[in-house]
């Protein structure tokens, strides 16, 4: 992108009208990380939550070396708390593996729930084994999403080892649960696995149903 048009979008980003400031960051997909992430930077600590919570985001898109300390630091030291979550959603797109300690500790120590929400998520995302404790305990959380984040993240991170204590909820009453539980077993090329796809597969909601047969798809593309 050509310097005049990176000049009027970081002009942009000072207007006084948060719209303005939110059309820019959204002008910023076109614009490569390495010009994208200082202009990012300018609106970091706007007064509009969204204009921060974009920004956020972006960081987790636009990946340069800044990007990774910036997220950790908000992560941990954010007074909001949907910036905290925000930051550990960008952290999981960057997946860079040194996010999995900050990650742990947001799980353990946020006392917010969507916190420790985004975090089960992006440690999914990491694709990090060493999660697997973590996404566990998760699994007993109160909170019906927490245990839908755990399922998937139990899939992306091939815990195989991890099937009994998810096919507990083949039976769930919320069927997001069994419609992550289905996604998840779609890494799982196993008996056990397969016969609770066959079993989901005949589920009641539609939605669940077609989880399941995409995943035996999957694991009959694998043999």
């Amino acid at each position: 992108m050509i310097s005049t048009d990176l000049e009027q979008i970081s002009l942009q980003l000072e207007s006084e009208n948060s719209r303005d400031r939110l059309l820019a960051l959204a002008s910023l997909r076109q614009v490569s990380a390495e010009d994208a992430v200082p202009l990012i930077k300018k609106v970091l600590d706007d007064e509009i939550l969204q204009v921060r919570s974009m920004a956020v985001f972006a960081l987790g898109v636009k990946q340069t070396d800044e990007c990774y300390p910036i997220l950790v630091k908000l992560l941990e030291t954010d007074p909001d708390y949907g910036i905290r979550a925000d930051a550990a959603g960008a952290l999981g797109y960057l997946q860079d593996p040194r996010a999995y300690e900050p990650l742990s500790r947001a799980f353990y120590e946020d006392t917010q729930w969507l916190v420790r929400f985004s975090a089960a998520v992006s440690l999914g995302n990491l694709g990090d084994v060493r999660a697997k404790t973590l996404l566990l305990q998760a699994l007993d959380s109160k909170e019906t999403v927490m245990q839908q984040a755990a399922i998937a993240a139990i899939g992306e991170i091939n815990a195989i080892d991890a099937i009994d204590e998810i096919l507990r909820f083949a039976n769930s009453e919320d069927w997001l649960v069994r419609q992550r539980l289905a996604q998840a077993l779609g890494n799982f090329n196993t008996e056990k696995s397969i016969s609770a796809l066959n079993f989901l597969a005949k589920d009641g909601q539609p939605q669940v149903r077609e989880a399941a047969l995409f995943s035996l798809n999957l694991l009959e593309q694998d043999n």
